[in-house]
């Protein structure tokens, strides 16, 4: 007993240590990340008045970054899986950092489009690949407040994005860049440096960390170990692991992740558009308005994980999530451009509170087989709302002006998420073997299974 306890408390202690070192570091990657993804929502104007990039042709080019994402997602994460977390991630920061510096000196759509596409693909896999890790170092119990400590991290560099852009932009003029071309050109080198800089931070395996004890690698290991031999049983090798990956709960998860990405993604690339309807708005008073959202999503985070915590069942938190986003989304569109703005922030707090609520259940419910690729096709899937969102909110503004018949059109896949959360199972990782297709059994199921055998 005095064995076990003492098991307990390396494993405890060492995944404080994880939480310590080595989540500091994924967030400041994060953040890198999402001020390299939003930056153009910025720039936007500036684009359209020095390059002559239009509404629609800019909507499509911010879209363009995750058509890429998509394509190359899956790749990225098989290559994760072959060179390690450290060498990949640092391959993915500094190539995303060369793109997005090449952007400070974009003439014309072509080259807008060509780069955007190229970030795409330099960014693909950092996400799943961070959750992966996560799932490779941190046991099951805590794994669902490291991903919602993550995921509230790009409401963080989100809200950050703004009063730095603001601040880059009105640079215009120093040693002859305008400040659009500060913007690109700042935060691309930074991702080249912190790259640089994680390469010799990170370590890929449990076995590589030197900040562990021996005792706290082997109570890890055994622990990580130990929940994958839960989900394994003697007809593992008999699962097709591409057959698990059609499995309809997949499927049903990709819908999901893609309205909540709709609604992320128009909010990223737009929500400067619209703060600057408000009347005496400048470059950095928009910055530092575009901020409030992002700034109220990382409270209502907060508490929707201490509320997870405590939750049996995370669908009905998720349904609520979105149904926040719906209603938020819905009054922004017909009020004025200062109660919009209000009206989106709460609209933020529901569809960034739906995605940590979200990655909680494939990540606990997966088997591990499929759990790497299943992450990357629900990301890359879902974040093809990131191509549709820009893109659709460029043509509308185009062709009527405004951008209201995007919010109208938001709100509705909010609701429509809400509506499909009823159709996804819950599982649980505690007992149960995979089916063919790489099914967990149903909370439900299992206690009436249980009931049967006990009666």
């Amino acid at each position: 007993m005095q064995s076990v306890d003492i098991a307990v408390t390396d494993l405890a202690s060492a995944t404080k240590k994880f939480f310590r070192r080595v989540l500091p570091i994924m967030l400041v990657m994060l953040v890198c990340n999402q001020l390299n993804r939003s930056n153009i929502g910025y720039a936007h104007e500036h684009l359209e008045a020095d390059v002559g990039i239009g509404a629609a042709a800019y909507g499509f080019g911010a879209g363009l970054f995750f058509i890429a994402y998509a394509i190359f997602e899956l790749p990225s994460n098989v290559m994760m899986e072959k060179f390690g977390a450290r060498v990949w991630l640092t391959r993915i920061m500094v190539s995303w950092g060369i793109v997005s510096f090449l952007m400070a000196f974009v003439q014309n759509e072509m080259m807008f489009y060509v780069l955007r596409f190229l970030l795409g693909a330099a960014e693909a896999g950092f996400f799943p690949a961070v959750i992966f890790y996560f799932a490779r170092w941190v046991p099951a119990g805590q794994r669902g407040k490291a991903t919602a400590i993550f995921i509230a991290g790009s409401s963080v560099a989100a809200a950050l994005s703004g009063p730095i852009a603001g601040m880059l932009l009105s640079l215009q003029g120093a040693l002859g860049f305008r400040g659009w071309q500060w913007l690109f050109g700042f935060e691309g080198l930074l991702s080249v440096v912190v790259g640089i800089t994680v390469y010799f931070l990170l370590d890929a395996r449990i076995e590589d960390a030197k900040w562990l004890t021996l005792k706290e690698k082997a109570a890890l290991i055994s622990a990580i170990a130990s929940e994958d031999a839960q989900h394994t049983s003697s007809q593992d090798t008999k699962i097709n692991r591409w057959k698990m990956l059609l499995n309809p709960q997949i499927l049903l998860l990709c819908g999901i992740y893609f309205s909540v990405q709709l609604s992320i993604y128009a909010n990223t690339f737009w929500l400067p558009s619209i703060v600057k309807q408000i009347p005496g708005t400048t470059d950095l008073s928009v910055g530092f308005l575009s901020a409030i959202p992002w700034v109220c999503a990382v409270v209502a985070m907060y508490f929707a994980a201490k509320w997870q915590d405590k939750a049996t069942s995370k669908r009905p938190l998720l349904v609520v999530a979105l149904l926040v986003a719906a209603v938020g989304t819905f009054a922004a569109a017909v009020a004025t451009p200062v109660l919009a703005l209000v009206f989106l922030a709460v609209a933020a707090m529901g569809f960034k509170s739906a995605s940590p609520l979200f990655w909680t259940i494939p990540q606990s419910g997966l088997h591990p087989l499929v759990l790497a690729p299943a992450i990357a096709i629900i990301n890359s899937l879902g974040n093809l709302g990131g191509f549709v969102a820009p893109f659709g909110f460029g043509i509308i503004k185009e062709q009527t002006g405004s951008v209201v018949p995007g919010l109208f059109a938001l709100a509705a896949a909010s609701t429509l998420a809400a509506g499909l959360v009823y159709f996804l199972k819950e599982r649980t990782t505690t007992a149960g073997h995979p089916d063919a297709d790489g099914n967990l059994p149903d909370r439900r199921s299992m206690a009436s299974s249980s009931s049967a055998t006990t009666v």
